[in-house]
Formats: C-alpha cells, sequence, structure tokens
C-alpha cells in the first residue's frame, strides 16, 4: 500500500513547513489561496515541489493556462527539506549507464544531467532568487578499497566525456578537504554546487506566479478521470477541468496514480543543524564550503549553511513513522564522522520523505494519452527534479525527444507493485546497511 498524505499528520502538520533549519531561514512570501470551485486550464499540476513548480513556470512561458494544485505548502515536501545538493551527471554513475543502455544513450543522460544543474544556476539568476547557492561537491570514500575505482571514474569522466572539473582527491588531501577520520580519498566536483533547497523551491513558485501560473495550496487532490478530451482533477472543494495532467507529487504521491506508484518507493530520510561555529571552526570542518556526501550506500550527506551550522542528512526509515527523537537519531551517525563534535548543540532536525526507484534512475511516463508523471529522482531531485519540469512541458507542446530519453530507460516496477514493494524494500536496505556497517 503506497504512503497517503494522512499518515504523515502524526509527523507533520498539515499547511506548516517542517520544524528544520531551513524554515526558520525561509523568504517568506505569503501564501496561496486554497482552491474551490470549478476551473478549466490547459493543464494541471499536481505538486509544489520541484517537478511541479518548474514545469508550471516553463509551461506558462510557452503561453498556456496552468493550475497547480499542492496539497500543504509550496515546498512542503522533499523540496524543501532535502541536503540542497545539485549533483552532476545522474544519480546512477556514468559507467553503469554505459553497461546498461549503451555509450550514446549514457552521453545523452549525462548532457542532460549537466543542463539539469546549469538551469538551477540560469532560475536562481534570472528570477533573482536568494537561495545561499555555493559551489563544489565532495565525494567522500568510506572504504579503502574503493578509492581505485574513485580516481578511474574521475579519468573516465575527463577521457569519454571531456568533463574536467572534477578531481580525484588521495587520502591526504581528503583529510584537508574534511576533517574526518572516516574517510581514505575521494573526488571534488566544482561543476557541481548546493543551495537553500526551500528558498529556492519558493522562489520557483514566485516566478511561476509572477508569469501566470495559478497556484493553489491546501488543495489535495483526491481523484482524477481521464474524460476523452481531457483529464478532470477532484480537490475536496471542487474540480479542475484540464487538457492535460502532470503528476509531480515524487514521495508525496499516494494512492493518486498506482501505475506510478508501483515504479516508485517513498523513503525517509532525516537531517540536523547545529549551533553556528565561528568561521575558523567551519573552515577546518570542511574546506572552502563545498558539500560533501560520501559512498556508503545509505549515505551520509553535509555541508554548511550561510550561516556556518553543520547541516548533516543521515539515517533513513521505511515505516509511517519518523523516529520520536530525530537529533538523536542522526547524532550518531554524524559523531560517526565528526567525533570532534560530540559536544555541539543541535538546534533542529527533521525529516522528509523522497522516492526511489529499482534503477535509481528517474521514472518518466506517460501513464494515459494526457497524463505525464515524472518521479522517482532517488536523492538526486533538486537539480533533475527542476530540470523535469521543463522537459515535461516541452512534451506536452510536441516536443517528446527528451522526454522519451528518460521514459525509455524503462525503470521497472517494485516486485509486487505498490503492494508488496515496501516489505520486499526493508529486506534489501537493511542488508545494504549492514553491508555499510560491516565495511563490504
Amino acid at each position: 500500500m503506497s504512503r497517503s498524505l494522512d499518515l504523515l499528520t502524526a509527523n507533520d502538520t498539515v499547511g506548516q513547513h517542517a520544524p528544520s533549519y531551513y524554515a526558520a531561514t525561509a523568504n517568506r512570501r505569503g501564501q496561496y489561496p486554497q482552491f474551490a470551485g470549478e476551473i478549466r486550464c490547459d493543464v494541471c499540476v499536481i505538486g509544489g515541489g520541484y517537478t511541479g513548480l518548474s514545469a508550471a513556470l516553463h509551461l506558462v512561458e510557452r503561453g498556456l493556462s496552468v493550475v497547480l494544485l499542492e496539497a500543504n505548502r509550496v515546498g512542503w515536501g522533499a523540496s524543501g527539506r532535502n541536503g540542497g545538493q545539485v549533483g552532476s551527471g545522474q544519480r546512477t554513475d556514468q559507467m553503469t549507464l554505459e553497461s546498461r543502455h549503451g555509450l550514446d544513450h549514457a552521453r545523452r543522460l549525462w548532457a542532460l544531467g549537466e543542463e539539469s544543474k546549469a538551469i538551477v544556476r540560469e532560475l536562481i539568476e534570472r528570477h533573482s532568487i536568494e537561495c545561499d547557492y555555493g559551489h563544489g561537491i565532495i565525494e567522500a570514500v568510506h572504504r579503502p578499497g574503493l578509492v581505485p575505482e574513485t580516481r578511474e571514474y574521475v579519468d573516465h569522466l575527463l577521457e569519454a566525456y571531456g568533463y574536467d572539473k572534477i578531481k580525484f582527491l588521495d587520502e591526504e588531501k581528503m583529510r584537508h578537504a574534511v576533517a574526518s577520520p572516516a574517510y581514505f580519498g575521494g573526488a571534488i566536483d566544482m561543476g557541481a554546487g548546493h543551495l537553500h533547497p526551500l528558498n529556492f523551491a519558493l522562489g520557483l513558485a514566485a516566478a511561476a506566479a509572477r508569469s501566470g501560473a495559478q497556484i493553489f495550496e491546501l488543495s489535495k487532490a483526491e481523484s482524477y478521470q481521464e474524460t476523452g478530451t481531457g483529464v478532470d482533477i477532484t480537490t475536496a472543494e471542487g474540480r479542475v477541468r484540464a487538457k492535460h495532467l502532470v503528476l509531480g507529487c515524487n514521495g508525496y504521491l499516494g494512492r493518486l496514480d498506482r501505475t506510478t506508484a508501483s515504479h516508485v518507493m517513498p523513503i525517509n530520510n532525516f537531517i540536523i543543524a547545529t549551533e553556528p561555529f565561528s568561521e575558523s571552526e567551519a573552515e577546518d570542518l570542511i574546506r572552502n564550503n563545498a558539500a560533501v556526501a560520501d559512498s556508503k550506500f545509505v549515505i551520509n550527506y553535509f555541508r554548511l549553511s550561510a550561516d556556518r551550522r553543520l547541516l548533516f542528512g543521515g539515517g533513513e526509515n521505511y515505516g509511517y513513522r519518523f523516529p520520536e527523537d530525530i537529533k538523536s537519531f542522526v547524532r550518531k551517525p554524524m559523531l560517526e564522522i565528526f567525533p570532534q563534535l560530540r559536544d555541539a548543540r543541535i538546534d533542529y532536525g527533521w525529516g522528509g520523505t523522497l522516492a526511489i526507484t529499482t534503477k535509481r534512475m528517474p521514472y518518466f511516463a506517460r501513464v494515459a494519452p494526457n497524463v505525464l508523471t515524472a518521479t522517482g529522482y532517488s536523492g538526486h531531485g533538486v537539480a533533475m527534479g527542476t530540470l523535469a519540469g521543463r522537459i515535461v512541458a516541452e512534451a506536452i507542446c510536441g516536443r517528446e525527444e527528451r522526454f522519451d530519453i528518460f521514459e525509455s530507460l524503462r525503470i521497472p516496477a517494485f516486485p509486487g507493485g505498490d503492494r508488496l514493494r515496501f516489505p520486499l524494500l526493508v529486506l534489501a536496505m537493511t542488508w545494504f546497511s549492514l553491508r555499510d556497517k560491516l565495511g563490504i
């Protein structure tokens, strides 16, 4: 059974952003109205995260009328809670993609990954979005045996893709870049970046609204029905009659679409924010304000905020409840990486729900003639979700070739569809977590 929003109310408050560092430092722009009545439009977009907001913005820029329905607040889901990393390529590495799909298809996917970073920077500049964008992501290798593979991959990106913005780090350089005894080498990618994810989402919403999109909050889409000429979307207070429908719900899809739900699994991830550090203390932890993600399957990811707090993400769970004490839950892996922070105060702790797929690649599909879905970014959604919105807009306007690049990946459904996927995932993730702990 897929998770519904109703099951999240024990951990979250409907209509309020999670009590996170991001919410505390959000650029408030007021609230959007609740939908009621009946309205006709060219496109209805469901979901006020990166995918939905980007789709709405790019559609109205092409002259279409757009209604966006968000069940809570814009950026309420993973788009307002994540680690803020704007990574290169895809969630799956290029060598694996070459093996699965061939070099030509892998190169097209790489080019789209590069565009996804560029579109984030472009939108920030064009719409003057204040979201603390910074440069650089470090991949930190947690096992010595993986270091040669990392060097090989850095070389491969240069030779096969001409990507020269990533540099290999040996153990000495890694210890200089990240003050942790847990890592043995890695790479730093200065073509990647990081940002304040909620402020980026709020900025996208403001840009879409200024351009003519009608955004409605606290307006949960309860169901949709194909009509032959379009799609009718029902909420508790009314109905939207649209020619096209875009599903941009990611981990918060619930039961809205069974086909999409069978291809993605919602999982929970958690972040804490420490007290602020001095400039010298922050620089000693992570040099040059880079973000970090390590090589564990259940990854740790962290960076410094604009006011020099450590934002540390670690730990996952797969049930219907967040841990009772998120701060303690994430503090444990933080101290495994930074034992010197044992006395640091933890000021914020929050969780969110993202969507993964079996292949860790996005799921793009036409689930009906007038219904498109883009989801399952598997932790790589800041840039890729934003690009997905543009690609969905292109497809609706008749340019479908880039949508087809992702749809042709043919991401398989989870075994057992949306009914048995949960227990199978728990078994798999427990095994991978055990491998991380044992170092195998």
